[in-house]
């Protein structure tokens, strides 16, 4: 039946790894019809976890997304996305986020507020979504309801109120929202139910001289409704639903509780458009007008490999449907939308139309990428979203193909990979002569490189990337080089005399031509700055580009016959290198800015390891018990730092790392680097 923005609900689930996020959604399928068995885990079975390697390791590594339509004299549909608690797989979690309504954060009721509820509870916040938090597993050994409530109250403040209640040890759940009576495994339910009106009627003044004047029996439910939902839009209330994901507790209040109070499309504040180039550019607010043209943007690729490119996207404005001309970004040809698709895990069923607020896919749409804006009009042609802030991919690899002839197959399988996860990064450093594949962790590009195997048939060889060192001078010098050949014939006469002084760091490289009197002709003057620019891109003592350095050619010599412009190139290359053999030469390394994060009893380890790294610690930040450090550390010292981080703290720090400057290497790094390279001779 058709649906309209009123009716949906886009909900994602997320939360600490091993909390039943994808159990729960098993379960919420099964409880709302969707899928006649709930799949587990160790079956391998679930809608959710489809993917071989996800099966393999029994955890999720990709999002999935799935529907529950519930029809009668209450529709609803409502969208759920299942999302990846592993933070190595935070950029397809991120990506959710951007497109719900509503985050749904899974906590365990016997492990309690963990490192991934805390920091996907500030992720939800920063983006102005409704959050909710589910205590799972309250049926489970060891489960402590009443210890989680308290600890979540004390992490997330006293807006986090349950709707409803754990009842005889978790086999069930009581209402505390509309019920007033009764009692439950963490006291009467009347008080909790006194607390949940008295912090819902004071978001709305109208609403409280109502509940004053008349008692809570005085509201009328569409005012307790609208109050209700300002509350979870302002983040005044933060409400917990208590279930157990494997005995079913739960799920039927849970889905009532979605269909009767979460936020649909239209409620929901929406996030703006921008209309330009770049970060800055006219907002553009979508309004969620069924008949209106159409905004949609794509928030996931899939490469399938046997329906192709699969674009899934929400849409926020107007109403898409089959067989419509689409524009793609800024294209001025349409695409055309010959399939439809709503999404459930791998499965793919075709409908007719999606309205605002609703989830659908297309297929087979080169153009379809990551981020990208669908229209039906040029009127919204240069309209983007406000990027989403994805962790920076810090850990790399340098990757070529294992067999000769499989290097285009290799480009395009990673470009595929990189599409399909906004957290994977891809480089090619033509100065190293590397292919670089970047991600979060280590396990993030394991995970990379065995899909290339497994879905492209791609084998490869991998390496720890060159650190781009560069080289330069400390002090003005000359330099000169006759180049002098004769072979029977026409000879080669070219002679050079330059000076060579250092700039400030940055500065890159100056050419100056301070010739007088016609010595060096000025055809010839491009000669000369060629062959410097040889030396300048292949280094001079270590085999680094040259940066941060002045050349002025001021004298020279030439013959009437013999000069050659191969000559001058030999001449400028051969004088160069003289001058900066006299220059004092060093050897620079990359620093960048680290800023490391990790609960506060950590702080000890991460600074200690830092010293032993030639890091510089520039200050410190502490926020809801963690500690962010700040450091200036050699890019060189960090090759094993995600691994040392992850022991040092247990897998719960994090590090993002930006290019700061180039500084001089220490005399014995450099010696090592000097004596390493091989330049290949010169000739004469």
């Amino acid at each position: 039946m058709p649906y309209s923005t009123q009716d949906i609900r886009n909900v994602a689930l997320a939360g600490h790894p091993g909390a039943g996020k994808t159990t729960l959604f098993e379960a919420l399928l099964h409880a709302g019809g969707a899928i006649q068995t709930a799949g587990t885990i160790e079956r391998g079975n679930t809608v959710s976890d489809h993917d071989p390697m996800e099966k393999a390791r029994g955890h999720s590594i990709d999002t999935a997304i799935a529907s529950i339509d519930r029809n009668g004299s209450a529709a609803m549909r409502l969208n759920l996305i299942d999302t990846p608690g592993y933070p190595d797989f935070r950029g397809p979690a991120l990506s959710a986020l951007s497109v719900v309504e509503t985050a749904l954060i899974v906590v365990d009721a016997s492990a309690g507020v963990e490192d991934g509820t805390r920091r996907l509870m500030e992720r939800a916040r920063q983006r102005g979504l409704c959050r909710a938090i589910v205590v799972n597993k309250i049926d489970h050994e060891g489960a402590d309801c009443t210890a989680t409530l308290e600890q979540l109250r004390e992490q997330f403040g006293p807006e986090v109120l349950p709707l409803n209640l754990p009842a005889d040890g978790g086999r069930r759940v009581v209402d505390c929202f509309g019920a007033s009576e009764g009692d439950s495994d963490l006291g009467p339910v009347a008080d909790w139910h006194q607390r949940i009106i008295d912090q819902v009627v004071e978001i709305n003044e109208t609403v409280m001289e109502h509940y004053l004047d008349l008692g809570e029996g005085g509201l009328s439910g569409q005012e307790l409704h609208d109050a209700f939902e300002q509350c979870l839009r302002e983040g005044h209330l933060v409400p917990v639903c208590f279930a157990s994901a494997r005995s079913g507790a739960g799920m039927a209040e849970l889905l009532d509780i979605a269909q009767r109070l979460l936020p649909h499309p239209g409620e929901a504040n929406p996030p703006p458009f921008r209309k330009g180039s770049g970060a800055g550019g006219e907002p553009v607010l979508a309004t969620p007008d069924p008949d209106a043209h159409v905004i949609a943007d794509v928030f996931k690729i899939v490469n399938d490999p046997f329906v192709g490119k699969l674009g899934i996207f929400r849409v926020y404005q107007g109403t898409v449907r089959r067989d419509a001309q689409l524009f793609v970004d800024d294209g001025r040809k349409p695409v055309k939308v010959a399939h439809l698709y709503r999404i459930r895990g791998k499965d793919h069923e075709e409908i007719d139309q999606a309205v605002p607020g609703d989830i659908a896919a297309v297929a087979k749409i080169d153009e379809l990428h990551f981020d990208a804006v669908l229209h039906d009009s040029h009127d919204e042609d240069h309209l983007h979203l406000a990027p989403v802030d994805f962790p920076r991919p810090m850990f790399g690899l340098a990757i070529e193909a294992a067999s000769r002839g499989q290097e285009q197959k290799l480009s395009q399988a990673l470009h595929k990979l990189a599409e399909e996860d906004p957290a994977l990064a891809v480089e090619h450093l033509p100065e190293l002569n590397e292919t670089v594949l970047r991600g979060l962790s280590d396990l993030h590009l394991r995970i990379a490189l065995e899909r290339l195997q497994t879905r492209f048939g791609v084998a490869v060889r991998t390496h720890p990337p060159r650190i781009a060192y560069r080289e330069t001078i400390a002090a003005a010098a000359e330099g000169h080089h006759r180049h002098k050949k004769q072979t029977g014939g026409a000879g080669q006469f070219g002679e050079v005399m330059l000076r060579v002084e250092p700039l400030p760091r940055g500065g890159g490289f100056e050419f100056v031509d301070a010739v007088k009197g016609g010595v060096i002709p000025g055809q010839f003057m491009p000669a000369v700055e060629k062959g410097v620019r040889q030396v300048l891109a292949s280094g001079a003592i270590a085999g680094y580009p040259l940066q941060d350095l002045r050349v002025t050619v001021h004298d020279g010599k030439h013959h009437a016959v013999d000069s050659k412009e191969v000559a001058f190139v030999a001449a400028g290359r051969k004088a160069f290198l003289d001058a900066i053999s006299k220059a004092r030469p060093q050897v620079l390394e990359p620093v960048v800015d680290l800023e490391v994060t990790a609960a506060e009893a950590h702080v000890g380890d991460i600074t200690g390891g830092l010293a032993g790294k030639r890091a510089r610690i520039t200050g410190t930040d502490g926020a809801r018990g963690e500690i962010a450090v700040r450091a200036q550390v050699p890019l060189s010292e960090l090759e094993n730092y995600a691994a040392e981080l992850k022991s040092a703290t247990a897998g719960h720090g994090r590090y993002r790392l930006d290019f700061s400057h180039y500084e001089p290497v220490p005399a014995a790094v450099q010696q090592r680097l000097v004596e390493s390279y091989r330049p290949r001779p010169e000739e004469d």
